[in-house]
């Protein structure tokens, strides 16, 4: 008897998108490699997905188009559900919470409100003071008691575990040579010179992704772009999180508390700097005056894939059949994950996606 194997799909890049994405592929039943350039869930210096602050929402969602609000719209009940399947089936605790989201003044309000009210996101209209913040800009502030967040080094380290109870292979510290043109893509060559077959590959390697795919994807726009972040542990600390113009505030379960972050042209540098610390610093203490008496815990930068408005590439490479993207998540690579998995997997696996896949398409070359 003929014994049927599974289709194998190799994933590039094991952060949340191709976390997500795989996870998504072994429910279609299909055979699952990762390949990472670090180790996938560590704290490893570059690396977005364990970087980030991890609220559910684009910050401010009625500043960006209807197509990134098609991704992250559905993000939070996603996140509800993933998180307690994770942690039954893991033991993973990736702390979940729905803190509620502070805006302070300067804002658009009647935006903000038709945002919320045609999304039926609860908002009301609030004094700053109440929630125990100062706020140099004015009083009037609004609260989203909706707003979620989760904390992505504990929703990695959850989905690792759940990769490897699936048998998802793992291929890490392994770096690939830039991808050269050709119709069908039947194997990557490693930098240590292996070489990686698969019956399709999809790209999720965020700020890395365009110089893997730079000789066959010129129009493919995505540098990095470095944040950083401070950790504190108040004696007394917020209970939701706050942000003030690009600027926010999270407080976690365990009592430490996340302020940033900066968005910054440096290329793939990934250090920290004096300059920035004491800016976040500064923003935080005007926020927050107790801090001024607080240590600051840490320091870390994460590297995202900056595109423009916002915008992922998510589909079929243009001229190499077996071979897609999902990738250029920009900020919101946590909110637009489980939206963009099941849209790509959809299109590798020839169904209807639920939402339409035009807008992510990656262009031809020029």
């Amino acid at each position: 008897m003929k014994i049927q194997m599974k289709h194998h799909v190799m994933i590039i890049g094991g952060g949340i998108v191709g976390c997500m994405t795989a996870m998504e592929l072994v429910g279609r039943g299909c055979r699952v490699t990762i390949v990472e350039r670090n180790q996938i869930a560590s704290q490893t210096s570059g690396e977005s997905s364990w970087a980030g602050g991890g609220i559910i929402l684009p910050l401010l969602p009625w500043m960006y188009s209807e197509q990134v609000n098609a991704l992250t719209n559905t993000a939070a009940n996603a996140y509800r559900v993933l998180s307690e399947r994770l942690q039954r089936e893991t033991g993973v605790d990736a702390n979940f919470e729905q803190s509620g989201f502070l805006l302070l003044p300067n804002f658009d309000l009647q935006a903000a409100q038709h945002w919320c009210t045609s999304n039926q996101v609860p908002i009301q209209a609030v004094k700053a003071s109440a929630f125990g913040v100062q706020s140099l800009s004015g009083e009037d502030a609004l609260w989203l008691p909706s707003i979620c967040q989760i904390r992505p080094p504990y929703l990695m380290q959850a989905m690792r575990k759940w990769l490897e109870q699936n048998n998802v292979s793992m291929l890490e510290n392994t770096q690939l040579m830039p991808l050269q043109q050709t119709d069908v893509l039947n194997e990557w060559q490693t930098t240590n010179g292996d070489k990686l077959s698969a019956d399709q590959f999809v790209v999720t390697s965020g700020a890395w992704s365009f110089d893997l795919l730079k000789d066959t994807s010129a129009k493919l726009n995505i540098k990095p772009m470095r944040g950083q972040i401070l950790l504190y542990k108040p004696q007394k600390n917020l209970e939701q999180i706050v942000y003030r113009e690009g600027f926010y505030m999270i407080p976690r379960r365990d009592g430490y508390l996340l302020a940033g972050s900066t968005l910054e042209d440096v290329g793939f540098d990934a250090s920290v700097t004096d300059a920035v610390r004491e800016e976040i610093s500064a923003k935080a203490e005007a926020i927050m005056p107790s801090l001024k008496d607080q240590p600051i815990i840490k320091h870390w930068s994460g590297l995202r894939p900056g595109t423009p408005e916002n915008l992922p590439t998510i589909g079929a490479h243009p001229s190499i059949e077996n071979l897609y993207l999902n990738t250029g998540h920009f900020r919101y690579g946590l909110t637009m994950a489980p939206a963009s998995a099941k849209l790509v997997v959809a299109l590798m696996l020839g169904e209807t996606p639920l939402i339409d896949a035009k807008p992510y398409a990656c262009e031809l070359n020029d």
